[in-house]
């Protein structure tokens, strides 16, 4: 493991010394590809027996979307988690009051939300220090991060902490790079763009492909990406995940301080302590997860407004919603009613393949 560390080291050494021009990018695409593979490496390492490396705390995942607490030991993780969810973790003065991970479940406009808290990260994690490690494999697995900043430490937390998670392939607030990548049996490397490049060239592509021993490969770029990027997209294990800075201890700073930061984007301020804007905050948490809400009518009643089924804005299909409720639904469906905005009438019949909106409602007919 030190010897990972002591190669992590050099490298980021080398590509601090590194001046960044046309000339250096082939070398700095280089790197950057060795770095990553490093990083992979750190983050699972071949396991001989014994228990696995890179595993996250066993918390079983429940409830509808799981949001996790990341921050510095003492920015307040814990009384926010006491306050939103009535669950109790430890809450002290002094660092690392929390050396485990604590759930906790959030009932939010009809969705059951898993609230995690996890142990303060320090600076390093992503290289194995204190829990780190275990702390981001678990924010992994998270539909949505809460990076919990105290309001009188300076911004420079947010940064270690993003430094932190990219290092374990968490990207923040980001889509997925558009561009196509797809290997081939022979016929070299073949780069073609529709936009200007700026950052990658033809000699930068191969010397990145080649430190994953690809030599035969289609790369199509659809807009001006970066050599980390390329590195992203053939590495293939990226999690791309929406996340709120939560600014707490508001109340120790001044009215101008906070409308500096009112401004900033993906930011709520939070008093945890003394409950100011926490029903901001769940909204801002409800926005982020892009959850959305079907409710169910049976045949000859009315629709069941208290208990929705939840799906997930990239899967929230017909076909979803019989899978929610229950696996063998499918094999019984004819036909669905549905009522509300993904609807052109009231109610329009429609097949499994129709694509729902949030707070619809559906009749489910199944077969005689």
């Amino acid at each position: 493991m030190s010897t990972v560390m002591q190669k992590i080291k050099d490298i980021e050494d080398e590509m601090a010394k590194t001046q960044k021009n046309k000339a250096t990018a082939h070398h700095l695409g280089l790197l950057k590809a060795k770095l990553a593979k490093l990083r992979r490496e750190l983050l699972a390492p071949p396991s001989k027996g014994g228990g696995g490396a890179g595993e996250g705390f066993d918390v079983t995942k429940s409830g509808d979307a799981r949001v996790g607490l990341v921050g510095f030991p003492s920015v307040g993780k814990s009384t926010l988690l006491n306050k939103l969810t009535g669950t109790f973790s430890e809450v002290a003065s002094y660092e690392f009051t929390t050396l485990t991970c604590i759930p906790g479940v959030i009932m939010y406009r009809g969705a059951k939300i898993q609230l995690l808290d996890l142990p303060g990260i320090i600076e390093g994690a992503k290289d194995g220090k204190g829990r780190g490690r275990q702390v981001i494999s678990t924010s992994r697995t998270c539909n949505c991060i809460l990076i919990v900043l105290d309001a009188i430490k300076p911004i420079t937390h947010k940064r270690l902490i993003e430094k932190e998670l990219e290092g374990f392939g968490i990207r923040l607030n980001k889509e997925p790079p558009n561009l196509t990548f797809r290997k081939k049996d022979k016929g070299g490397i073949n780069f073609t763009s529709t936009v200007t490049n700026t950052h990658l060239d033809l000699e930068t592509v191969k010397a990145i492909c080649s430190e994953y021993r690809i030599h035969n490969a289609d790369i199509t770029l659809r807009y001006d990406a970066t050599a980390d990027d390329l590195i992203d997209v053939i590495e293939g294990s990226r999690i791309y995940m929406p996340c709120i800075y939560v600014v707490n201890k508001i109340d120790q700073i001044t009215l101008e301080e906070l409308e500096i930061l009112d401004k900033l984007p993906h930011y709520c301020p939070v008093s945890a302590h003394l409950e100011w804007n926490l029903d901001g905050l769940l909204d801002k948490i409800w926005e982020y997860l892009n959850l959305t809400r079907i409710y169910t009518k049976p045949k000859g009643m009315n629709p069941d407004y208290e208990d929705p089924v939840i799906l997930s804005s990239k899967r929230k299909t017909v076909e979803d919603f019989c899978e929610r409720i229950h696996k063998d639904m499918l094999k019984q469906f004819k036909y669905a009613l549905v009522w509300g905005s993904s609807a052109k009438h009231k109610p329009q019949r429609v097949g499994k393949e129709h694509e729902l909106e949030d707070e619809d409602v559906v009749q489910i007919i199944k077969k005689v």
